[in-house]
């Protein structure tokens, strides 16, 4: 048999056992969901030492294959990031069920009763990198939403994320007679071609999730026949305006920029009204330098900059910025840096350059927020505070299943109710249609 069969014979069973089971995960009761949640991370505490010999063997391979630092400190597992999975669990757990909420109700002229109401979406695929408590992440939420999931971790991590999710459903088995084994899965090869196989079975899969780096989505993107909810990257701006508080505007942009760089809502652009930058960038470059942040700036702001920095150590920190790196996730200390004329050229810049994501304005002038928040083109748009705040927990979701900047289905950060749909059910008493 070849290798290309085999693996449409693999995903295709692995798709079809996926599609049994959301039939099955769709009836349980919240109580029967969280009961299963509950026992899960028990299961994980319980597990820790088998779960850390698996990934021992996975930091050896690795190791083996030139992963960088921060790579296998992503990949690594230990006692202190195994008890995190289990509380993120019981956090769901505790959650309110997405599943069953009444989002509209209606009665017609003629009598028909219509009520709209929130459903499981169904299969969902997730495919990430690096990180083997994804796992668990992912696969909890979309169990408590009442969705089955497939999941493709990197080859880097495939004996963590097996066992992991071995754990859970092991646990969920014994937690419940009726606990549909294949709600959780995980693709059980490294190679690449089960991923386009897999995402072109539409009669099983209802949604995609990568979660990665823009190549990553990009490819998957590209591949996939089903649905795929995703951002490509964070090109996330902090404008500050002529009628700023430069207190304010100095805390909001060292916090967007520098509190963790290699995260997608961290800021990668600053923009500053040209009004003020002669005041307020030089100020800004100093504390930028303190953190060892390289700025890449247009003429303006380099020049404005360039007394501030005039030291031999100082000045390798400021470039001209060249035309990519204005639309350049960077996840570094690396800082692009533009004087703007006015609230407009902002909005400009960021609609043309951006990648909507999350982008904020700082200023004391209502008409010029309210301009900014209606006219900037982002998933989430701030007024007064860090681009850093565009997160699941932050915004009081209690977990993230990711974000997403689409304009179809969900947007900003996706926590349960992201993770369903709807429909609609129609009681009546004999009508028909006219």
């Amino acid at each position: 048999m070849s290798t290309s069969t085999n693996l449409n014979e693999q995903m295709g069973l692995l798709a079809k056992q996926a599609k049994a089971a959301s039939r099955e995960l769709a009836k349980l009761t919240s109580a029967e969901k969280n009961a299963c949640l509950l026992a899960m991370a028990t299961a994980l505490e319980q597990q820790a030492p088998a779960i850390k010999a698996a990934n021992a063997l996975d930091m050896e391979f690795g190791a083996k294959n030139n992963l960088s630092a921060a790579m296998l400190d992503r990949l690594k597992l230990d006692d202190k990031r195994i008890a995190g999975m289990a509380k993120g669990l019981r956090e769901v757990a505790a959650l309110p069920d997405p599943v069953g909420r009444m989002l509209d109700e209606r009665t017609r002229p003629n009598g028909l009763k219509l009520q709209k109401i929130s459903t499981p979406i169904g299969v969902v695929v997730i495919i990430y990198e690096s990180r083997p408590n994804v796992t668990a992440d992912a696969a909890s939420l979309c169990f408590k939403s009442g969705n089955v999931t497939i999941l493709r971790g990197g080859k880097e991590a495939l004996n963590s994320n097996q066992i992991i999710a071995k754990t859970m459903i092991d646990a969920g088995k014994i937690a419940l007679k009726d606990f549909p084994e294949h709600a959780i899965q995980v693709v059980p090869t490294a190679d690449r071609e089960a991923v386009p196989i897999l995402l072109g079975l539409t009669q099983y899969i209802d949604l995609c999730m990568p979660r990665g780096g823009e190549s990553l989505i990009r490819a998957v993107t590209e591949c996939s026949k089903v649905p795929v909810i995703k951002h490509y990257k964070g090109v996330c701006h902090v404008y500050v305006d002529a009628d700023a508080d430069f207190v304010m505007a100095g805390q909001i942009a060292m916090n967007a920029k520098v509190q963790r760089p290699g995260v997608c809502n961290a800021m990668e652009t600053l923009l500053v009204d040209a009004a003020v930058a002669e005041h307020f960038l030089p100020l800004m470059a100093q504390k930028l330098a303190e953190k060892k942040v390289e700025l890449r700036c247009d003429v303006v702001s380099r020049d404005l900059i360039a007394h501030t920095l005039a030291s031999e150590e100082s000045a390798p920190l400021v470039k001209l910025a060249t035309e990519q790196d204005w639309s350049t996730e960077y996840n570094d200390y690396i800082l692009n840096v533009r004087v703007v004329d006015g609230v407009k050229q902002a909005i400009d810049h960021i609609n043309h350059y951006g990648s909507a994501h999350s982008d904020s304005i700082v200023t004391r002038n209502e008409a010029r927020a309210k301009q900014f928040l209606a006219e900037v083109d982002s998933a989430t748009v701030y007024w007064n505070a860090s681009t850093r705040f565009t997160d699941g927990g932050e915004f009081g979701m209690g977990a993230e299943i990711g974000i997403s900047t689409d304009k179809i289905g969900a947007r900003g950060p996706m926590g349960l109710e992201e993770l369903t749909t709807y429909k609609w059910l129609g009681t009546g008493t004999g009508q028909v249609r006219a």
